[in-house]
């Protein structure tokens, strides 16, 4: 993608828009799982900190990652496949900045049900299942924080979490408005500002947004903005 986007020369062949939409698949399927992970981490930080080192232990960060990374790659594999099958003699550009699933589709002139169906059922269960664990993590994390009866704990309480929910309110929030509106009711332009947010804006933002309440780069940040004042 970025090799198209600097030499201005769009060709690709269809094996590596193929290629290129699993590593993208499989990465927004990882993102999901680990945002699951980490509110798990959370809620034992906030509503059980008695016992998370002895529950959250080395061996058990080490699983949790492994299993997301193994399980985010292994649900697109089989779309993929379905990808290659497919025959495509319609206009030949695609219209988006990358290979993305719907605009590639639009280029298919073979029967696409199948693939949708495919890509359908792994998009729900690795996507909506982490969203449930995070959602169910978050509420019984806010019933903790509500019962601390200082405001000063609450807020440190609250803290620990604040980072994690702003990416998780970023990625989510753009994955719901991309393909939960139905996209005959958004333009195309639109659709690739949407994409930007999540595949660009958020990876981002991930390292500032979890490093805002570090205290050795706060200090840098001053620094630096003290330097150029």
């Amino acid at each position: 993608m970025l090799r198209i986007l600097w030499t201005e020369n769009g060709s690709i062949t269809v094996s590596s828009c193929t290629f290129q939409f699993y590593i993208f698949g499989s990465l927004c399927a990882t993102e999901c799982l680990l945002l699951a992970v980490m509110s798990y981490d959370r809620y034992l930080a906030i509503c059980d900190p008695l016992r998370y080192s002895s529950i959250m232990t080395f061996r058990l960060c080490r699983n949790l990652v492994l299993f997301s990374w193994l399980a985010g790659f292994t649900p697109t594999f089989p779309v993929a496949i379905c990808l290659c099958k497919l025959y495509f003699c319609h206009l030949n550009t695609i219209d988006h900045f990358f290979c993305d699933f719907a605009p590639f589709l639009e280029l298919a002139c073979s029967d696409i049900s199948t693939v949708k169906m495919l890509a359908f059922a792994f998009s729900f269960i690795f996507t909506f299942f982490p969203f449930i664990i995070i959602i169910v993590s978050y509420a019984s994390i806010i019933n903790t924080i509500l019962k601390i009866k200082t405001e000063k704990g609450r807020q440190k309480a609250f803290s620990t979490c604040s980072s994690h929910l702003a990416v998780v309110s970023l990625y989510y929030g753009t994955l719901f408005i991309l393909y939960g509106v139905p996209s005959k009711k958004q333009s195309s332009d639109i659709n690739k500002i949407l994409s930007l947010l999540y595949t660009i804006v958020t990876p981002l933002l991930n390292p500032i947004i979890y490093s805002l309440k570090n205290q050795e780069i706060g200090r840098a940040f001053r620094k630096i903005f003290k330097n150029f004042s």
